[in-house]
């Protein structure tokens, strides 16, 4: 295949807080070095350092972008999308639905779409009316004009299919790398700077907004009583009502710990040596964060919405999405559990399928003349 493909739809690699950020990361780094794809990711300007780069073989460009909660995502994407014009890519790949409002546009100029589907981000409570107009005008754009459509999930095929009649869509899972461990001493630093001992606490990784559902985990925290810490890994990219109030409610908390966005060998770290992990979320596409959890072996608690049950965990994880005392509950019996394999069952999530998978459907892309 010797196409070029751009790839817009996130805020940037590598090492950007986020999903997408994450998934978009993993993916194309292999996608060049297993096909020699000749592959450029845009980022936008305030969430990286650099204007030109190269990331592992991918190609990095910086557009500019205003930081404006409702607005940021399309504006970026239409941005990028008249670059891709520019630039002559033959794909262009885009991530999530507030992006995919630059579909329609990329076709009229000859462009061939591959459209991931990441997550219903309408759903959020954190966008008010206009956001939540445009997110689900991105989808619908995105549904009926993408050349071919990516879903993270069985959930989200069947959805797509019953709200748009697409029943093409390519089920392709996020993925998880296998775990990098760091050396003793490098664990015993992190694990000191926030003052937690092997196996004595509770971790929660994800953005303080609403549809994380942290502030569900907090209250349940302070009702269940457990003796283990609870640590929040993550922050929000702006401030907000929701975050401050979070902050402050968790620094008033006792027990409960702030670490701020963590990644490498400090993310790994911290989740190397926790009791037990806890997804609140009120909504998800394929959350990251959770296969993380699960590489590390770690017993886990997550919320009942689809998205969470389509990865298929056993019935006693499960707790009533937004039901503190039922997450407390839970809680209390979960801690102190041992360690879980789930080698067998994480294999559908490994990176080298998902990006021979993905390269299938890049040639799908390629050969639709639709």
């Amino acid at each position: 295949m010797n196409k070029s493909i751009l790839v817009l739809g996130t805020r940037g690699i590598p090492n950007v807080a986020g999903g997408v950020e994450s998934h978009c990361q993993a993916l194309y780094p292999l996608l060049v070095e297993k096909y020699n794809l000749d592959i450029t990711v845009t980022a936008r300007k305030p969430y990286v350092p650099y204007t030109k780069t190269v990331y592992e073989g991918v190609k990095l460009v910086a557009l500019p972008a205003v930081k404006n909660k409702a607005l940021e995502a399309p504006l970026h994407s239409l941005l990028a999308a008249f670059y891709a014009i520019k630039t002559g890519a033959d794909i262009v790949h885009i991530h999530a639905i507030g992006p995919g409002l630059v579909t329609p546009l990329l076709r009229l100029f000859g462009k061939k779409v591959v459209f991931t589907h990441h997550s219903q981000n309408y759903d959020h409570q954190k966008w008010g009316k206009l956001a939540k107009f445009i997110l689900r005008l991105g989808e619908k754009c995105a549904m009926k004009y993408a050349s071919e459509v990516i879903v993270i999930s069985d959930f989200m095929q069947k959805l797509m299919s019953e709200k748009y009649g697409r029943d093409d869509t390519h089920l392709i899972f996020n993925g998880v790398n296998k775990p990098q461990l760091p050396d003793q001493q490098i664990i015993k630093q992190y694990l000191d700077r926030y003052d937690l001992a092997p196996r004595d606490y509770v971790v929660a990784v994800g953005r303080f907004s609403q549809e994380k559902g942290l502030d569900v985990l907090l209250e349940a925290y302070k009702r269940s009583g457990i003796k283990k810490k609870l640590v929040l890994v993550g922050d929000s990219d702006q401030p907000t009502a929701y975050s401050d109030k979070l902050k402050a409610t968790a620094l008033a908390t006792s027990g409960v710990v702030l670490t701020g966005f963590l990644s490498g060998e400090a993310l790994n770290s911290i989740f190397s040596q926790a009791d037990t992990f806890v997804l609140p979320s009120f909504s998800e596409g394929l959350p990251i964060a959770l296969l993380e959890a699960m590489s590390f072996s770690l017993p886990v608690v997550v919320s009942d919405i689809p998205a969470n049950k389509a990865v298929h965990l056993a019935d006693k994880c499960y707790f009533a999405c937004g039901d503190s005392q039922a997450l407390a509950t839970l809680l209390t019996t979960a801690v102190n559990q041992p360690l879980v394999c789930y080698a067998e069952y994480l294999k559908k999530y490994d990176w080298n399928l998902i990006a021979q998978q993905t390269y299938d459907v890049f040639l799908a892309a390629e050969n639709n003349n639709g």
